[in-house]
C-alpha cells in the first residue's frame, strides 16, 4: 500500500464541533432555530439587565425560563443533526439519545436554576431590598411575548414529545381541574383548555400572572416581600413543571422498557410463541432507543424440522408493528437421545458404599441350549417376548448388589447373593435356565427345582 510519511494529525474537539456545526447549518431548516436563537440571547442580555435595575428576583426567576428556551433550541438543532447522521460502526443503533441527552440536561439545568432562586429567595426574606418598578412590568411583557413566539413557531420534537409522553405535573393538574369547571359553564373552551394544556405555554402564563400581581401590589401598598413570594412561586412551578420530564428522558437513557407498551408486547410476544414451529421465547429484552423509537432482541427455539427463514420472517413480521430495531436470534431444539450405558453411576446419585457393581460373565455358551419358555430357541432367533427386565445377549449385563440385610418382616435376607451362589442353588443352571439367567437376592430361599452339582435331581 501507500506509505504516509506525514500522516495528518487527528481533528481536536473543537474542530469536530467546528465541523458538525457547519453539516446543520447547511440545511435551510435550521436557520430559523438560529435566527431564534440570536434574538433569545439579545433578550436574555436586555432581561438580564432590567433584572439587575430593578433589583427584582421575580424577574430574574422569570429571565431563567427564557435561558430554557434557548437550551430547547439547541435541543431542536441536536434533533436535525440526529435526522443527518447515519448510523456507525461506534454508534451502531444511530444518535437518537443525543436528543434524548440534550432533553434530560435542558430540564436538569432549569431544575438547578429554580433552586438557585429558592436559595436567594430564602436570604432576602431575612433583609428584602427595595425593588424599583420602572421596568418591571416591561420586562414582564418583553420575556412573555418571546417566550410564547418561540413555542408556537419552532416546532420542537423532542420536546413536544417528552410533554406528551411524561406524567402530568402539578400545576397541569391543577390547571385541568378548573379548566373542567370553566368549560362546564363555556364548552366552546375545551379545545383550548382540555384535555391537557402545554406545561411550556401554562407556566409562561403563570409566572408573568405572578409578575403582573408583584407590580400591583408594590405600586399600590409598597409590599417588597411579595417579589420574594413570586420569585419562589415561579421557582416551585418550575421545578414542578421539569421535574416529570426529567424523570421520563432519565428512564429513556437507563434503557428501560415504557410501561405503556408492556401490554402489547406480552401479546405479542404471545402470538410469537403460537407460531408454527416455536417452542420457546426466551431472554427477551426491550428498551427506549429514543423519542418514540423502541429497540429489542429475542431468543427463539423452533423443531428441529422447522424451517429457520420461515420463523424468522414470521417473528420478525409480528414484533416490527412494535419494535423497530429488532435482533432475532433463532436456533433449533438440542434434545439428545437417552443410550444404555454399563458405566459406574455417578456419586450423587448412588452411595458407593451401600453400592458396587459386578460384571456378569458372558452367557454366550447357553445360546444353544433349550430355555425354560414356550419359544423354541434357533440360533438366529431374538431373545424372548418375555423376559422381564433382561439386557440383550450383546451386551453384558451388570449387577447392582447390597451388602446390608434389610428384614422386611418375613424372615427372608433381601441382600443380593453372589452369582456363584445363585448358581449353587440352581436358579441359573443353562439346563434349566433362561439363556440370560435369572438374577434373585433371595439367598436363602430352599431350592426345589433345581438340579445338584452332578446332574441328580434333588430329593
Amino acid at each position: 500500500g501507500t506509505i504516509h510519511l506525514f500522516r495528518k494529525s487527528q481533528r481536536s474537539l473543537v474542530g469536530k464541533l467546528t465541523h458538525e456545526f457547519r453539516l446543520v447549518a447547511a440545511d435551510r431548516r435550521s436557520w430559523k432555530i438560529l435566527l431564534f436563537g440570536a434574538i433569545n440571547l439579545i433578550c436574555i442580555g436586555l432581561l438580564l439587565m432590567w433584572c439587575s435595575s430593578t433589583n427584582s428576583i421575580a424577574l430574574t426567576a422569570y429571565t431563567y425560563l427564557t435561558i430554557f428556551d434557548l437550551f430547547s433550541l439547541v435541543t431542536c438543532l441536536i434533533s436535525y443533526w440526529v435526522m443527518m447522521k447515519k448510523p456507525s460502526p461506534v454508534y451502531s443503533f444511530g444518535f437518537e439519545r443525543f436528543e434524548v441527552l440534550a432533553v434530560f440536561a435542558s430540564t436538569v439545568l432549569a431544575q438547578l436554576g429554580a433552586l438557585f432562586i429558592l436559595k436567594e429567595s430564602a436570604e432576602r426574606f431575612l433583609e428584602q431590598p427595595e425593588i424599583h418598578t420602572g421596568r418591571l412590568l416591561v420586562g414582564t411583557f418583553v420575556a412573555l411575548f418571546f417566550n410564547l413566539f418561540t413555542m408556537l413557531s419552532i416546532k420542537n420534537k423532542p420536546f413536544a414529545y417528552v410533554s406528551e409522553a411524561a406524567s402530568t405535573s402539578w400545576l397541569q393538574e391543577h390547571v385541568a381541574d378548573l379548566s373542567r369547571s370553566i368549560c362546564g359553564i363555556i364548552p366552546g373552551l375545551s379545545s383550548i383548555f382540555l384535555p391537557r394544556m402545554n406545561p411550556f405555554v401554562l407556566i409562561d402564563i403563570a409566572g408573568a400572572l405572578a409578575l403582573c400581581i408583584t407590580y400591583m401590589l408594590i405600586e399600590i401598598n409598597n409590599y417588597f416581600a411579595v417579589d420574594t413570594a413570586s420569585a419562589i412561586a415561579i421557582a416551585l412551578m418550575t421545578f414542578g413543571t421539569m421535574y416529570p420530564m426529567s424523570v421520563y428522558s432519565g428512564k429513556v437513557l437507563l434503557q428501560t422498557t415504557p410501561p405503556h407498551v408492556i401490554g402489547q408486547l406480552d401479546k405479542l410476544l404471545r402470538e410469537v410463541s403460537t407460531l408454527d414451529g416455536v417452542l420457546e421465547v426466551r431472554n427477551e429484552h426491550f428498551w427506549t432507543l429514543g423519542f418514540g423509537t423502541l429497540a429489542g432482541s429475542v431468543h427463539v427455539r423452533i423443531r428441529r424440522d422447522a424451517n429457520e427463514q420461515m420463523v424468522l420472517a414470521h417473528v420478525t413480521n409480528r414484533l416490527y408493528t412494535l419494535v423497530s430495531t429488532l435482533t432475532v436470534q433463532i436456533f433449533k431444539d438440542d434434545w439428545i437421545r437417552p443410550t444404555l450405558s454399563s458405566v459406574p453411576i455417578a456419586n450423587n446419585i448412588l452411595n458407593l458404599s451401600d453400592h458396587h457393581i459386578i460384571p456378569m460373565p458372558s452367557l454366550k455358551a447357553a445360546d444353544n441350549l433349550n430355555p425354560v419358555t414356550s419359544t423354541p430357541a434357533k440360533p438366529s432367533s431374538p431373545p424372548p417376548e418375555f423376559s422381564f427386565n433382561t439386557p440383550g445377549k450383546n451386551m453384558s449385563p451388570v449387577i447392582l448388589l447390597n451388602t446390608q440385610t434389610k428384614p422386611y418382616g418375613l424372615g427372608f435376607n433381601h441382600g443380593s447373593a453372589p452369582y456363584s451362589s445363585v448358581l449353587n442353588q440352581g436358579l441359573g443352571i443353562p439346563g434349566m435356565g433362561a439363556p440370560q439367567g435369572f438374577r434373585t437376592g433371595l439367598a436363602n430361599v430352599p431350592s426345589r427345582y433345581g438340579t445338584n452339582a452332578r446332574g441328580q435331581p434333588r430329593p
